[in-house]
């Protein structure tokens, strides 16, 4: 909890320095992560994220819009009007009201409360009521879609960074491995206990695999800038990794995997939203077949004189309600509910399209992860056999029974081993990220059924 609070507050001041133009000079230089730091904050830096984020404040209010048809309408009026000329009643109509009330003035002041209300438009007002509170539960599931993506790129970066790392250190041993290999054949050759062509092979040995170095190094530089940029940090700024390129094995089991991917992958989610909100649009659509009932009522003061307005001969009062049946719109409402059952069978199919891609998508990470895995088993059982064979070239070659060409073809074998343990870890890792994706599972998820390895 107190790092997580620190890095937000690394994030705000970074963000805040940056937006005021300020080059920040001992914050945020140097930043030691995991990958739950790294994926944390590049969600507080990601812009679509942020984007989504103010979308949940357009669902919020267009469900407070949606409400608020419901509720009755009050609205105050005032006004003024000066008439050239006015109709006139030669008899009192009501002796306790002015007849200007219902004729008008010449200098005609007017101020008015009135409500409505409507009582019932076709069953509309609920359709888009619960099509509000849907469209804030897709925007809900679409931030969580983001966020997951997010969460799978910082993975590929983080673990390809520490893939970067591992290569980093093999090419490293195995350029020092061929160096010091061809000091002692230099040693030899001056002893004259080898012979010229062994010298020069280790030494041109030596300037094939510096390239390779030259390579793991740069490739750490490209992953280090690219998770720079995911997580909204400054090319210049330091960060390093706390964790080293290890696995968790976990149990396959592709059923249940693919009933936590139907039920919590966001996708799968918003399809089935995506069904409902057609299925309400139909029952708009055939809203325009129902009555409408409106309601109103007011309450007014007209008078000639604005000192002389509020008393009971200015005042009037009025009520009354509508009803409109609909008798022929010339076939629009049945074009609106054609249109509506059309998009709703649309969406059915393309939520039964996605659950088969699900299922292939499962299917796939548990290939992946059985082929990873059987990689690491066999690659970790043989180095060891690696490393002692390239022990005994190195004693064989040192008491002129072995070749040259044998030590360094060991040293070979033992890079090429260790570089294909740390690629199949890397697959296993990127294979239980593409099923976490798939069953929309984050890293901040509780309850991982992992054994450790």
């Amino acid at each position: 909890m107190i790092r997580k609070i620190y890095l937000i507050l690394a994030c705000l001041i970074l963000s805040e320095a940056c937006a005021l133009g300020e080059e920040p000079n001992n914050i945020g230089k140097e930043l030691n992560l995991t990958l739950g730091d790294t994926v944390f904050i590049a969600y507080q830096n990601n812009k679509d994220i942020q984007i989504q984020e103010n979308e949940l404040k357009v669902s919020r209010a267009r469900i407070l819009g949606a409400r608020s048809e419901f509720i009755p309408k009050l609205n105050l009026n005032a006004g003024y009007t000066h008439n050239d000329a006015i109709f006139s009643f030669p008899i009192i109509l009501n002796p306790k009201k002015d007849n200007g009330v219902v004729a008008g003035y010449k200098n005609d002041n007017q101020i008015s409360a009135n409500i409505s209300e409507t009582v019932y438009n076709g069953g509309a007002n609920i359709a888009n009521y619960k099509q509000a509170l849907l469209g804030l539960r897709t925007s809900q599931e679409t931030l969580r879609a983001k966020k997951l993506d997010v969460e799978f790129e910082a993975k590929r970066l983080y673990y390809g960074l520490l893939l970067a790392y591992e290569t980093e250190r093999i090419a490293e041993e195995l350029v020092d491995q061929a160096q010091q290999h061809y000091a002692d054949v230099e040693k030899k050759f001056a002893q004259g206990t080898s012979s010229r062509f062994d010298l020069l092979q280790s030494k041109v040995q030596v300037s094939k695999l510096m390239p390779q170095l030259v390579s793991a190094k740069n490739s750490v530089d490209l992953i280090m800038a690219d998770l720079k940029k995911l997580m909204g940090l400054k090319m210049r700024d330091s960060i390093s990794v706390s964790e080293r390129l290890h696995y968790a094995w976990i149990e396959i089991k592709e059923d249940e995997f693919l009933q936590q991917a139907y039920l919590y992958k966001p996708e799968m989610i918003l399809k089935s939203l995506g069904v409902d909100i057609s299925k309400w649009s139909i029952e708009m659509g055939k809203a325009g077949w129902r009555p409408q009932i409106n309601a109103s009522a007011g309450y007014s003061y007209r008078s000639n004189d604005w000192l002389d307005m509020f008393n009971s001969r200015h005042n009037n009062w009025q009520a009354g309600v509508s009803v409109t049946v609909p008798i022929f719109d010339a076939w629009s409402t049945k074009a609106k509910v054609d249109e509506a059952k059309a998009k709703y069978a649309e969406a059915i199919l393309d939520k039964d399209n996605l659950i088969d891609q699900i299922a292939v998508d499962v299917r796939q990470a548990c290939l992946d992860l059985n082929k990873a895995r059987a990689v690491i088993n066999s690659q970790k059982d043989n180095i060891e056999e690696a490393r002692e064979a390239l022990r005994i070239s190195i004693v064989s070659y040192d008491n002129g029974v072995g070749t040259n060409l044998d030590v360094l073809d060991s040293q070979v074998s033992l890079a090429q081993v260790e570089q294909n343990l740390a690629q199949g870890i890397y697959d296993y890792l990127m294979a239980q990220a593409s099923l976490e994706r798939t069953m929309g599972k984050s890293i901040f998820t509780e309850g991982k059924n992992e054994k450790k390895d």
